[in-house]
């Protein structure tokens, strides 16, 4: 099999540097895009660039606000620091406390259902996981949404940036599947995220408040950046895949995009066994399957198409079936579809409530609620002969209420 040169991006002194790096084709696809997105790392030239660090701002009379603005926006309580690094040896207590206080404001603002499951935790791990919430959110409405982020040089323009996703995309299977605009901006936007990343990792620290905590919570846990990584990764999968053609290729997704933050919460709950592992990544794998099956409608305007689509094709349903959906639930397919891939999405529920045990009682509760919670909305599609068309399913909040109040005694209260 006939080797090729790819530039890639390899980390030395702190900076980058170009390296041929001899690429053998397909099989290695995967660890090939992984290696260009693991060296993504902050310059010392980077570093060097900013003017003012963030202590002589302070200095300067910068004011450091609530993170609360008198309208009740949220407000990056750091917004009048113009350097985004801290170049200092230590972070003022203050500063990381606040940091933490933007990210479960946050977290209360956006996270729903998920807030409600943390809200119980012990104060450390409920900040922490506030921190890991807001890091993911944020990626999420970068990739997902109009959000732009800010870093100095972060333009789709930089050379940097037209490398790394010019490399990203020759390695991928499909190229790019946006249109070339807003490919540009949420790859280099991307680009951008993983270098305020690696300060979590680093010797200096962002100012951006979700990156001072996430660096606290990084090095109080001892989270592997790799979680995090592969995170990013999973947002980057959309802009150039919007078919899965079997479960595999499904899995590697939803494992990037959900299994991931199962892993980074054990971290935070903390565990003994190492079977805890394979427990959280089922978890994740749940909780992203029972997303896919809610919400393929909305995706389906977006010419997404999670569902894999050989197993679609087992029971007759094409592409164009799942994309012009208004009479899907009559396909004779559709039902027997939709119990099946029901059934595999609870394999996975069954083995990540082995993860409770695992788990101290103090946290046994976020992990289970969330599990359950997305139980009911499954058992909500399956009673609803996989209607998933007419109207977005949700539980309603005395349905939450009920089944965190059951799900609260029993999971923090009774033996399991």
């Amino acid at each position: 099999m006939a080797e090729r040169q790819v530039s890639d991006f390899e980390i030395a002194n702190g900076g980058f540097r170009k390296q041929a790096v001899p690429l053998i084709d397909s099989e290695n696809e995967h660890k090939r895009i992984e290696l260009v997105r693991a060296a993504v790392d902050l310059t010392k030239e980077a570093t060097r660039a900013i003017s003012i660090t963030a202590l002589e701002t302070i200095r300067e009379g910068a004011i450091f606000m609530g993170v609360i603005g008198s309208r009740g926006e949220l407000l990056n309580p750091f917004r009048y620091i113009d350097a985004p690094i801290w170049k200092e040896s230590e972070v003022p207590p203050h500063m990381i406390k606040t940091a933490y206080e933007y990210c479960e404001e946050l977290t209360r603002r956006e996270a729903g259902n998920f807030y409600h499951s943390f809200k119980y935790l012990p104060d450390f791990e409920r900040k922490a996981i506030c921190a890991y919430y807001a890091f993911c959110r944020r990626a999420d409405d970068i990739a997902d949404g109009d959000f732009v982020d800010i870093f100095p040089g972060g333009s789709s323009d930089d050379p940097e940036s037209i490398e790394y996703r010019s490399v990203i995309e020759n390695l991928s299977k499909g190229g790019a599947i946006l249109d070339r605009s807003s490919y540009n901006d949420k790859m280099s936007q991307l680009f951008y995220y993983r270098k305020k990343l690696s300060t979590a990792y680093g010797d200096v620290t962002s100012t951006d408040p979700i990156f001072m905590a996430i660096k606290d919570t990084v090095n109080s846990f001892g989270i592997p950046r790799q979680l995090l990584d592969d995170m990013v990764s999973g947002m980057e999968d959309d802009f150039h895949m919007n078919r899965y053609h079997n479960f595999e290729d499904l899995y590697a997704y939803c494992y990037r995009v959900a299994s991931t933050v199962g892993l980074v919460c054990i971290e935070i709950y903390g565990y003994d066994n190492i079977k805890a592992r394979e427990y959280a990544e089922s978890w994740g794998i749940f909780m992203q399957l029972v997303n896919i099956l809610r919400d393929v409608a909305e995706d389906a305007k977006r010419n997404r198409i999670y569902l894999p689509i050989d197993d679609l094709a087992k029971y007759g349903i094409s592409e164009d079936d799942i994309l012009n959906n208004d009479n899907l639930v009559k396909h004779p397919g559709w039902k027997p579809f939709v119990e099946d891939y029901i059934e595999r999405a609870n394999s996975y529920r069954d083995k990540a409530f082995k993860l409770l045990p695992l788990l101290d009682k103090s946290s046994r509760y976020s992990p289970a609620a969330m599990a359950a919670f997305y139980s009911s909305i499954l058992k909500k599609i399956k009673k609803r002969d996989g209607d998933v068309f007419s109207s977005r399913i949700q539980l309603s909040k005395t349905e939450k209420i009920t089944l965190a109040g059951y799900v609260y005694i029993r999971y923090r209260f009774l033996a399991i």
